[in-house]
């Protein structure tokens, strides 16, 4: 019997190591989501071995004898990850430090993490994980103060103006602060950049304009009695082989300040996925500054790929930060090679540490706002943390008639650059105000989340000489109004007497069913005379639960964007309602923005958490 039993189980282990080898892919990053090109990913006790590749991904052959694989790279902590049935493994890697308890071997098992390094610009709180937290000295970043909107009696101001904004560089600061264990500063929130980070499913424009608009009215999830005003503005999309020709300079910060891996070594990458998208009949120009500024490539065009690809790899970080002079030769490269017809953009990629040169902001303001006149627009890509300037690039940006965007890590670099590379480069429509007018008949006092640095004066919607926002193609600007209906008592109305020489004729004309009327206007790209276009609303509310998900996901990221500033508006919102709110309106969320979403929640809920009970 002992015998038989030695027979079938020897049997059995030659059936097993006769099964064919798999293949095990995946890839490498570090504590900042980007990846690690050169890793040598080895099975444990065996001389079979790979490297990952620029992009940190790894593919390697496993017999099914093999019981774990190893991670090694120099200034990195050695990884050992067990085997299991899984055939995708992405591992996180961490810097080798000098700290306490902490040991040479990291062993992770797929999908937890047993001890990593976080690291943090100020304590971080603990997460569900064991974890060596490792603290860096908190750093100097500036973001301009916003002073919340409040609540506006349509008795006594009915209209209201702004901006457009399709800037979501506040999103991914947001997300870069929360994944490294830390609340971002209010002033970091900026709402309505949160809101319009996401992809919303509005019609496409069917008339003469380039723009749409789209209303809906609802019940407000956090403030019992009063209503919600969602404004959708969508910009026609054209296809990449209609686009003009580009002409494009990049701007380059080489500076000191620009050699962590989250700057410089990122922003070649993402620069290189925006290369990939360049036609034939595309230029680029690439311009390096540090102690001075000096032209790395002249214009070349996009078909000439492993050139320019070539160039952005010889790029070194060192020396001081010459931001104007770099700014005037950029422009001076767009001005000189100018395509009548064409997209003329410099896109300046930096962390906003401009110390050398025209450092003076006023100045800078004025260069890029007469390059602007002249048909040369501005886009800023920000990167890093500690000393990053946001108050700085966000008013060059909106000076420039272009995007803001905060590249936190590759997955938003291929955001900015391949899924959106129409709207982050090609303009639609400039110069966007929206102006709402509402009827005091309805609507006894309003408020706009967000936007705050997007107000206009009521008289500057009409001022053809007043900048506005930007849309590229197939972009979409999200406003979310909050009302009190008539009738309505709210605390954050007050009193106001009612004014004597006023009068609402609504009923008279025979629109007394409109809440209000939505006004448009915008410049074509070559044009500088305005067109206006407007849109009645009727005042009708639909039941919150039977809204479409459009509404009901910006809502539940406003709801975020209240929690996150501390809002006085917050009213009764909460993380776990934002959750569900969230959760309920998904979509179809192809690239998992919406799921990603609702992990930040859960992220920024844990550490609001520890705060409160640190401070009891």
């Amino acid at each position: 019997m002992k015998t038989r039993v030695i027979i079938l189980l020897t049997i059995f282990l030659s059936a097993f190591a006769l099964l064919p080898d798999r293949i095990i892919k995946g890839t490498v990053t570090d504590g900042s989501h980007l990846p690690i090109a050169g890793v040598n990913v080895s099975i444990q006790g065996g001389s079979t071995g790979t490297v990952t590749d620029h992009t940190g991904r790894f593919s390697i052959r496993v017999s099914n004898l093999a019981k774990a694989l190893m991670f090694k790279k120099n200034g990195y902590k050695t990884m050992t990850m067990p085997l299991t049935s899984d055939s995708v493994f992405n591992v996180a890697l961490t810097h080798t430090l000098k700290t306490e308890n902490l040991a040479d071997e990291v062993v992770q098992q797929p999908g937890r993490v047993e001890k990593s390094l976080v690291f943090n610009r100020v304590a971080a709180a603990p997460s569900t994980f064991s974890e060596t937290v490792v603290q860096i000295p908190l750093a100097t970043e500036s973001y301009k103060p916003i002073n919340e909107n409040g609540f506006l009696s349509v008795g006594q101001q009915p209209v209201t103006t702004f901006s457009v904004d399709v800037d979501r560089a506040a999103y991914s600061n947001v997300r870069r602060f929360l994944n490294n264990g830390q609340m971002p500063p209010e002033d970091a929130v900026r709402i309505e950049e949160m809101i319009n980070y996401f992809d919303y499913d509005y019609p496409q424009p069917a008339g003469e304009h380039p723009l749409a608009i789209t209303t809906e009215t609802t019940d407000s999830p956090w403030n019992p009695g009063l209503k919600l005003v969602h404004i959708g503005l969508q910009a026609k999309t054209v296809s990449t082989e209609n686009l003009p020709a580009s002409n494009l300079v990049f701007l380059i910060d080489v500076s000191g300040s620009m050699s962590d891996p989250n700057k410089l070594p990122l922003l070649k990458q993402a620069f290189k996925l925006l290369v990939d998208q360049l036609r034939a009949e595309d230029k680029i120009s690439i311009v390096a500054y540090a102690g001075s500024a000096g032209l790395v490539l002249p214009p070349t065009t996009g078909s000439e790929k492993k050139v320019i690809k070539d160039a952005l790899d010889k790029l070194e970080a060192g020396g001081s930060t010459a931001g104007g002079e770099g700014i005037v030769l950029a422009y001076e490269l767009a001005r000189k090679h100018f395509l009548p017809k064409g997209n003329n953009r410099v896109i300046l990629a930096t962390d906003g540490d401009f110390n050398v040169g025209i450092s003076n902001e006023s100045e800078l303001q004025k260069l890029i706002e007469e390059k602007r006149r002249a048909g040369i627009f501005l886009s800023i890509m920000g990167f890093g943390m500690g000393n990053y300037k946001d108050s700085y690039v966000e008013t060059l940006a909106d000076k420039g008639n272009g995007n803001y965007a905060y590249i936190d890590n590759i997955q938003e670099a291929r955001k900015e650059f391949v899924q959106e590379f129409g709207g982050t480069l090609f303009t639609i429509a400039k110069d966007v105000k929206i102006q709402i007018e509402f009827n005091p008949a309805h609507v006894q006092a309003y408020r706009l989340i967000g936007y705050e640095n997007r107000a206009l004066r009521n008289d500057e919607f009409n001022d053809e000489k007043k900048d506005a926002g930007d849309m590229g193609s197939g972009h979409i600007v999200t406003a979310i109004y909050e009302i009190v209906p008539k009738g309505v008592h709210s605390s954050y109305t007050g009193t106001t007497d009612a004014l004597k020489y006023q009068q609402n004729n609504a009923n008279a004309t025979g629109i007394g069913d409109e809440m209000m009327t939505v006004k448009v206007r915008y410049k074509k790209p070559e044009s500088e005379k305005s067109i206006l276009f407007d849109l009645p609303v009727k005042a009708t509310s639909v039941a919150f639960e039977k809204c479409s998900e459009n509404l009901r996901f910006a809502s539940a990221v406003a709801e975020f964007g209240l929690l996150l500033r501390g809002s006085e508006y917050k009213g009764k919102a909460s993380y776990a309602d934002v959750i569900q709110r969230a959760r309920g309106a998904f979509g179809k969320d192809n690239e998992g923005y919406r799921s990603e979403f609702v992990q930040l929640v859960k992220t920024a809920q844990s550490l609001d958490n520890t705060q409160q009970t640190a401070r009891k």
